[in-house]
């Protein structure tokens, strides 16, 4: 389906909405497809392929407000869902920060970035099932590999609408290409698995299937015959492969409505320093081909590169209209809209910006520590900040490191881990969170 179809949908949609009685209404409209192959030991194991269309409306009474969706793009079935948000509307409790962009703060789409999130390359089975086969091959080719759960490719497409009673009416397109390995070292009790996934807007930007599927088979192999690290006090090297996920804590704390339900171990330090003086974060929606870039947020708002952290400090909490209102903060474009329910918050392409030192000479002066390269479970509290998570990785000794640990946790609280950290210069961009290694001194560390 068009974009312009798309567009024209969910504002026949907004129209009939404000005709059954909405003071306001948005909608939002996508068309997706998607297909994936995988394999396994060299044997096709599953063929996927999925189309749909969805459009979602959101309904203002006064201060109350509804939101229905429906995969019924007739004119009958948009009639129905209408008058149905609007009488759910009628009777839902009053909010009085639930409410559209106004109209002065919504983007002009007349002046949207060209941001090449499409691909235009088109897979077929066929070669989605020999790049599946390929990159599962590279991975079982590694010394010590001695089983695989599959290889995997996959392509999408998507587009998206919005349109507000407001005046926003404006939509765009992309695409996404994937490759995934999963494949098992050792035999017995010995056997450890791993696994290798990229994914990018463009195919000419994914790496070969080669050095994906080899990846994933190192990492497996990596992993044989684990220890166990020393328990104590010690530091953390959190390796590229998950050290984004700290910064995926953050954004969750930093994010306006988790402030204004006082649900952040943030929300009674907005003025306060986090991080030292050389940590910065940034965030460019606007990057072309980004895994998340897009021209506008899920309530029309512009999306605009900015800074995050600067000099310590937090120089942007993520907001959408109804947390705007909430705290008295600017709107930044950060509203994330899916067919039904409310705005949330959403990162787009955000990083954390590397050091210039190398991981070896970030680790150079630890004499004891570890390297976690796998994390598991959630113990994550985002209102107290405590933090617990098992981990895997590898020791590292005098500097140097060595064998692989499995089997133990690391614990400490988010505020003195951001007090403490330290980045390398290994900063890979192309998931929607990104960060190089991070090191955290002082951290808990128990074997199971």
């Amino acid at each position: 389906m068009l974009i312009q179809d798309l567009i024209d949908s969910a504002a026949a949609l907004v129209a009939t909405a404000r005709r059954h009685g909405a003071d306001g209404a948005d909608a939002v409209a996508r068309a997706s497809s998607a297909q994936s192959v995988s394999v396994r030991l060299g044997a096709l194991e599953d063929i996927d392929r999925s189309e749909g269309v969805e459009i979602g409306l959101r309904a203002f009474v006064g201060n109350r407000s509804a939101s229905v969706s429906t995969s019924d793009l007739s004119r009958a079935g948009m009639e129905e869902l209408a008058m149905r948000a609007v009488a759910m509307a009628r009777h839902a409790p009053e909010d009085e920060y639930a409410a559209l962009a106004p109209a002065d703060a919504l983007a002009n789409p007349a002046r949207m970035p060209a941001l090449d999130l499409a691909d235009r390359a088109e897979l077929s089975p066929a070669q989605l099932r020999d790049r599946a086969a390929e990159v599962e091959d590279a991975a079982r080719a590694v010394a010590g590999v001695r089983n695989s759960e599959g290889g995997s490719a996959g392509m999408s497409r998507g587009a998206v609408a919005l349109v507000t009673s407001t005046g926003f009416a404006a939509g765009y397109e992309g695409s996404h290409h994937s490759l995934h390995a999963s494949v098992i070292a050792g035999e017995g009790a010995r056997m450890q698995r791993d696994h290798a996934l990229r994914s990018a807007r463009h195919l000419a930007d994914l790496p070969t299937a080669q050095e994906i599927g080899t990846l994933a088979g190192e990492r497996a192999a990596r992993r044989l015959d684990p220890g166990s690290p020393p328990a104590g006090r010690l530091p953390v090297v959190f390796d590229a492969r998950v050290s984004a996920s700290l910064v995926s804590h953050l954004f969750g704390a930093m994010a306006a409505p988790s402030l204004a339900r006082r649900a952040s171990f943030l929300a009674d330090r907005r003025d306060a320093a986090l991080f030292s003086d050389g940590i910065r974060l940034v965030e460019d929606p606007l990057r072309p081909r980004g895994p998340a870039s897009r021209p506008f947020d899920g309530e029309g708002i512009a999306c605009v590169p900015r800074v995050l952290v600067e000099h310590g400090r937090v120089q942007c909490w993520p907001s959408n209209v109804a947390s705007a209102a909430q705290l008295g903060l600017p709107l930044t474009g950060h509203a994330a809209r899916g067919s039904a329910g409310a705005p949330s918050v959403s990162a787009t392409n955000v990083d954390l910006m590397p050091a210039e030192e190398t991981l070896a000479a970030m680790i150079a002066d630890i004499r004891e520590g570890v390297l976690v390269d796998y994390l598991i479970g959630q113990g994550v509290n985002l209102v107290t900040g405590d933090y617990s998570r098992g981990a895997a990785g590898r020791r590292i000794v005098d500097g140097q490191i060595e064998g692989p640990i499995a089997g133990f946790t690391i614990a400490g609280n988010l505020v003195d881990m951001f007090a403490a950290m330290r980045v390398a210069d290994d900063l890979e961009c192309w998931r929607s969170i990104n960060a190089p290694s991070i090191r955290v001194d002082g951290m808990t560390v128990a074997t199971a």
